[in-house]
């Protein structure tokens, strides 16, 4: 992260990227009220230079597996859960940008001809990259279930003998492209093809092309029964190198002087493919909404990646911030609720000048 410059000896960090400098002190009161539930992690930076960060400790998992009470810190990997559909597809338009991997036209199933008999079906066989990138397939999956239950289709997916037969084989329910139906199995097809056309693993390549170019050391990638990383909702990362990845983004895909992401790719991930049942656009796996801050006259484009519990990664570009949030609260209905109050009420609801 690029330093922001001198503070004079009346001035916060806040107050100097154009913050009320007493937003820390509000996210402690909405903490102790109890109004902010189940934090573990708030980071938030402008224009390269933190403006807010708060650790402290919880309960936790990992993947499921309780880890029990954990001190978090800038050093502490963190399940990001489903913000981890995000970060594949920055990987996959890395590979797609290298040639590694076929284009979002290209057809499903042409990717898995040892499936060449699930192509029989009209339908099933018009499925595109692009539909699986966008969550459009038009397939059957149930994911509102929780996660402790066998029949949530991401479990199911983890406990069938074969993952992707699993996924190509769901009844086709919509027109491809026509409905958005949220689906771990989609990303499970994305990381396939990525494996498949780079000749390694989906975190190794994560590694080498993300990773690694972001000074990103270290990482874990949790994997099923079968040895495969979920590429649905498996990666842990510490907060500042999901905050690394958030500033990559906002820098147009560069980092440091370094292109990492084409610019092509995140623009068309930004922009709207389909809307979900809650009125917010969906792209290319991130979600798409806008809010309002005192600094601007109307509300501003927001982009974000959505994990289970809690997770986020809020990116404004207009306003140049990106910021994460780490939270416990798995396989609640409403885990939603304080990561958004903390992005609307405390982030942007402090934000006093552009």
């Amino acid at each position: 992260m690029k330093s922001a410059e001198p503070l004079s000896p009346t001035e916060s960090p806040a107050e100097t990227l154009g913050f009320d400098p007493a937003i820390k002190r509000k996210l402690l009161a909405g903490i102790e009220s109890g109004l902010l539930r189940d934090l573990h992690v708030v980071l938030a930076a402008r224009s390269g230079s933190v403006f807010l960060d708060h650790y402290t400790q919880g309960n936790d998992d990992e993947w499921g597996r309780p880890l029990g009470q954990v001190a978090f810190n800038a050093d502490a990997l963190h399940d990001l859960r489903s913000v981890t559909k995000s970060i594949v597809s920055l990987i996959y338009g890395i590979a797609l940008d290298r040639g590694l991997v076929p284009p979002l036209e290209a057809t499903l199933l042409a990717q898995f001809p040892e499936y060449a008999d699930l192509a029989v079906h009209p339908a099933r066989a018009r499925i595109t990259i692009g539909h699986a990138l966008t969550m459009t397939l038009g397939m059957e999956w149930d994911e509102n279930r929780p996660y402790s239950d066998p029949l949530n289709s991401e479990i199911a997916m983890e406990l069938a003998p074969d993952r992707y037969r699993f996924v190509l084989d769901r009844p086709i329910i919509a027109e491809p492209g026509s409905r958005w139906i949220y689906s771990g199995g989609s990303v499970a097809l994305i990381g396939a093809i990525i494996a498949k056309g780079t000749g390694q693993s989906l975190p190794d390549f994560a590694r080498d092309a993300l990773f690694t170019p972001l000074g990103i050391e270290r990482f874990h990638w949790s994997a099923g029964n079968d040895g495969v990383a979920s590429a649905a909702s498996g990666l842990r990362l510490t907060a500042p190198d999901l905050l690394k990845i958030g500033q990559m983004l906002l820098g147009k895909g560069v980092w440091n002087g370094q292109r990492i992401v084409s610019e092509g790719w995140i623009e068309a991930s930004f922009a709207p493919a389909i809307s979900t049942p809650d009125g917010l656009g969906y792209g290319r796996l991130w979600f798409i909404g806008d809010a309002p801050a005192p600094a601007f006259d109307a509300p501003k484009p927001w982009y974000a990646g959505f994990g289970n519990g809690g997770q986020r990664l809020w990116l404004m570009p207009e306003a140049d911030i990106a910021a994460v949030i780490y939270a416990g609260k798995y396989d609640a209905w409403d885990a939603w609720v304080t990561p958004t109050r903390v992005w609307r009420e405390i982030i942007l609801a402090n934000l006093q000048r552009a």
